[in-house]
Parts: structure tokens; sequence; C-alpha cells
């Protein structure tokens, strides 16, 4: 376990190594029968998302994220996995849909957007599996430091994030604009 101030293991000073082209993101998956806060928890598989799969992120995300995005409607789940495959982590557990996470990478920064887990689901481990698997995509493309946006006013997400080993950067600030109305 970490302890301390300071960045996140291997966020800064760290060189990974990079793969080797067409890298095959492994699939992530927890072990079975775990028990975890007093509950069963059976196989979770968290793996990219397949274009007839993704007919259910926007509905899903809807019930399950705080906050909206003006890309989470079919459109944009299409347009992110036509330009990146494996950037939508869909997390399954007992076949049902369970949670998902972006995992963006641009060829530099490493970016883990939009996560999400079915209410009914919640303090079961869903949480933390989403983003180490987005972490695990990222180490074998070469990325040497994740990311994520987090609302503001969500207090739970922060607790979240902090227990991942995620720190906030108070000197930036997202600046958004709109490209269509």
């Amino acid at each position: 376990m970490r302890r301390g101030p300071g960045p996140a293991p291997g966020a800064h000073g760290r060189t990974a190594k990079r793969p080797a082209a067409g890298v095959r993101m492994p699939e992530f998956r927890t072990p079975r029968a775990r028990t975890c806060c007093d509950r069963r928890m059976d196989a979770l598989r968290v793996r990219p998302a397949t274009p007839d799969g993704i007919g259910s992120v926007p509905a899903f995300r809807g019930t399950a994220a705080k906050g909206t995005s003006i890309s989470d409607d079919r459109d944009g789940v299409a347009r992110l996995i036509a330009r990146d495959p494996k950037a939508l982590l869909p997390a399954e557990q007992d076949g049902e849909p369970a949670g998902t996470a972006g995992a963006g990478f641009d060829g530099r920064r490493c970016h883990l957007y939009r996560p999400a887990v079915r209410p009914g689901r919640r303090r079961r481990g869903i949480g933390s599996a989403l983003p180490r698997a987005a972490e695990q995509r990222f180490a074998g493309l070469g990325g040497r430091r994740a990311d994520a946006m987090v609302l503001t006013r969500d207090e739970t997400a922060h607790r979240a994030w902090r227990a991942a080993g995620y720190r906030p950067e108070e000197q930036w600030r997202r600046w958004v604009r709109p490209l269509a109305d």
C-alpha cells in the first residue's frame, strides 16, 4: 500500500517500454467467487466494447453515471469505437452490464473518463476494476501517466479516485467550447 503525498506509482519517473505494433489488450478479470463487502462477487469481466454492443451504453450511462455529456448518445459512442476500438471498457458481471469507463489514448496522453457503475452493484470492487483495466491498456500502449476528469461536487468520486492512487492537480481547470449547436 502506498502512503504519503506525491504522484501515484508510475505517474512520474518511470519509462514504460513501447509495445510492438498491434499489441492486443488482455481481458481484465477478477477472481471467481471473491467476497467483497460481505457479498459474493462472481467473476467480473472488463473488456473492450464491440460495435454491436454499444447500443445499450447510452441508456446504461443515463442510469449509472453522474452528470451528462453531449457525446454520451449512440452516435457519440459509435464515433469513439470507430476511432479507437478499445477505448470503451464495459464491465459485465453475471452476464449483465455492471459498469463502463472510457480509456482514451492519443499517443501521448492517457485519459480515463466517465466511469460509471450500476447503482445496485456499487461497493463491490467494480469501480476499482475499471481504472485498473484502463491502466493496463495504457501501459500496453506505452503511456506514462493517467489522468481522470472528476466532477467537482462529487465527493464520493473524489474518495474513490484517491483510493485508486489519483490526486487532483489544482493548478489545472478544464475549459470547453461546444463545436456544434
